[in-house]
């Protein structure tokens, strides 16, 4: 009967699973739905307009969001831009003509906040904020805003209450899940559109890509 009773809340555990995926599917749909193409396309020309002119691409956010535009910048050092995300050790201070991509659901996110206010009015960089909210203070601060839809955390945080009263129980997609899966979507779509942009090939992309094996033949002394 134990066993029973475990498949049965491992099959229960899996709904619950598929219903988490296919609600972040139904998020990422209605966000393709909702990109503006003309706000795309002038972040697609700042890009290209910065890889011509030896510009660098810095990368900021917190948390989550912060993981997404980590995989986005290393996408950005496949297709052979000079990219840094702010924070690292390694990572030079910016330069004026620099770009820098602020993502935070919010726009309100304090350490993005004062990265981007830093950078633009201090040095002179261009800020990109990729938001759901433009007319937040990040918004308002950019050079350009990109929006992209999605619950943030500080929308569980505004309609926490209500959902308490309601006897709601937590989402599928807890905090800011939805936006971060997203951006996520968005940001992989935008690296294919620079591809095309640029005739890069998966195979171009992936000279750059470190290898494994490469790197423990290099730290041998084999390289």
């Amino acid at each position: 009967m134990k066993e029973v009773g475990k498949e049965l809340k491992s099959v229960v555990a899996l709904r619950t699973l598929k219903e988490a995926m296919l609600e972040i599917c139904r998020s990422i749909a209605d966000c393709v739905e909702n990109i503006n193409d003309k706000e795309v396309d002038r972040l697609i020309k700042l890009l290209l307009e910065g890889w011509e002119k030896n510009k660098r691409v810095f990368v900021t956010g917190a948390g989550r969001s912060g993981l997404m535009g980590r995989a986005f910048a290393m996408r950005l050092m496949h297709l052979g831009y000079e990219v840094f995300v702010v924070g690292e050790t390694i990572t030079p201070a910016v330069r004026e003509g620099d770009i820098l991509i602020a993502i935070s659901g919010s726009g309100t996110t304090k350490l993005v906040l004062e990265t981007s206010k830093i950078a633009k009015e201090e040095i002179g960089a261009k800020v990109v904020a990729i938001t759901s909210y433009p007319d937040s203070p990040l918004g308002k601060m950019a050079d350009h805003v990109v929006i992209v839809k999605g619950r943030t955390k500080s929308d569980v945080e505004g309609d926490y209450l209500s959902r308490q009263m309601k006897g709601k129980h937590s989402p599928l997609t807890p905090l800011g899940t939805l936006f971060e899966s997203n951006v996520l979507a968005f940001l992989d779509g935008l690296i294919a559109e620079l591809m095309e942009r640029t005739g890069k090939k998966e195979e171009d992309l992936a000279k750059n890509h470190a290898k494994p094996d490469g790197v423990i033949a290099a730290l041998k002394g084999e390289e």
